[in-house]
């Protein structure tokens, strides 16, 4: 793909669990972000007396091509991996062997949000990635974020918010298997998020008895603060937490 064209431009690197060093023995798949560098999608300011638009910026509009990204990427990799690739909705899966995990392919663009950039300065904005699914909306997300904070909070709680993560999903699947419907309904995405919102000092809590108490008091800490919740952001630092009261309730189910 990159030699096909003077202009092709693609970063790719591991996202997820394995990224963040959360994930347990029931998270098999490897999440690989395939990054189309060249394009990007804006997000402006359109109301107001300070409305943003392509001309303050000098962007022109990417020409229209006959194969989407992942149209492109689906055959390079069945030429690597043959009938091990699968086109999903939003990923394309290479299915693992006995030597190679499971493993989803998400291809995307470049996403720029203006909307707080009040110098018409180009370099000025929050950088995410956009999905583009087969059937459905767009999806933005800020998976480099998410790796730097995590990284960051961890190294700040003495590394216990990643080992407190790895148990509350841990926890989540022993319920799923044991048949609570309510916990097949949170992801293991949206529990990292709720921990990463308590603050770093109650990490370090308890002194040489951390071990024994910490999970029980995160329990307590994120079921006393549910009044909270519309105030917390996902790993990532941007995206609100409960994007919606159906998310919030699912949530709370769980607790």
């Amino acid at each position: 793909m990159t030699n096909s064209s003077g202009t092709r431009k693609v970063k790719i690197f591991v996202q997820g669990s394995y990224a963040n060093n959360t994930n347990v023995r029931t998270e098999s798949d490897v999440d690989i972000a395939v990054i189309q560098e060249e394009v990007f999608r804006t997000k402006y300011r359109t109301t107001g007396a300070y409305v943003q638009t392509d001309a303050d910026y000098r962007f022109s509009v990417a020409e229209k091509k006959d194969k989407s990204f992942k149209d492109e990427i689906l055959p390079c990799l069945r030429g690597k991996f043959g009938s091990d690739v699968e086109r999903k909705n939003k990923f394309i899966k290479i299915h693992g062997n006995s030597y190679r995990n499971d493993a989803d392919a998400v291809p995307c663009m470049r996403y720029r949000d203006y909307t707080n950039d009040f110098r018409k300065d180009e370099s000025n904005y929050v950088g995410g990635i956009v999905i583009i699914p087969d059937r459905g909306d767009s999806i933005i997300n800020y998976p480099e974020q998410h790796i730097e904070n995590g990284r960051r909070k961890n190294q700040q709680t003495n590394h216990f918010y990643k080992k407190m993560v790895r148990v509350m999903k841990k926890m989540r699947y022993i319920m799923e298997d044991c048949g609570y419907e309510y916990a097949k309904n949170v992801s293991s995405f949206l529990l990292e998020s709720l921990l990463y919102n308590i603050p770093n000092e109650f990490y370090l809590e308890y002194g040489q008895y951390r071990k024994v108490f910490l999970f029980d008091n995160i329990i307590n800490y994120v079921i006393s603060h549910k009044g909270s919740y519309d105030e917390y952001t996902e790993a990532n630092g941007i995206k609100p937490l409960c994007e919606n009261a159906v998310q919030k309730s699912k949530l709370e189910a769980f607790l």
